[in-house]
């Protein structure tokens, strides 16, 4: 498994966390910034994450914003990309159960603990198929995407 990185500069700290643990852990990441804590524009970081997913360069994505909800846009304009915003292990959880989500965007206000909870829980949690595939299947019909 291999993960794409990104985050603004209220994420910076959180993914420097994320990757810790990623390194602990032997997952292979690609980081597509920022890498400093100066103010920068997310959806630079949020395209690049999820064009490295839409494209199979990497399997899954991290991005971390000030809410999330920035980078949960700019990430679901690319194709086959299906990010979510999760505050909570159980969201992260029914996000890949059900929804098959292939970008996890984080809100940079949480703390250390319980980001990498939910980046735990939304790792290790596989997709369900069955209805939801053809739901999944359905939003790439009707989008385009």
């Amino acid at each position: 498994m291999k993960i794409a990185l990104g985050s603004d500069h209220t994420g910076y700290r959180l993914k420097e966390t994320i990757k810790k643990y990623l390194n602990k852990h032997n997952i292979e990441y690609t980081d597509f910034g920022t890498f400093r804590i100066d103010e920068c524009d997310y959806p630079e970081y949020g395209y690049k994450v999820s064009m490295a997913v839409s494209a199979g360069e990497c399997d899954l994505g991290i991005l971390i914003g000030e809410t999330g909800m920035g980078m949960s846009v700019i990430a679901n304009k690319a194709k086959n990309v299906r990010a979510v915003v999760a505050d909570t292990e159980e969201e992260a959880k029914k996000s890949r159960l059900l929804y098959d989500a292939n970008v996890l965007c984080l809100a940079a206000g949480k703390s250390e603990k319980e980001i990498l909870k939910i980046v735990q829980t939304w790792m290790q949690t596989s997709f369900e198929g069955g209805k939801h595939q053809h739901r999944i299947n359905m939003i790439s019909q009707l989008t385009g995407l």
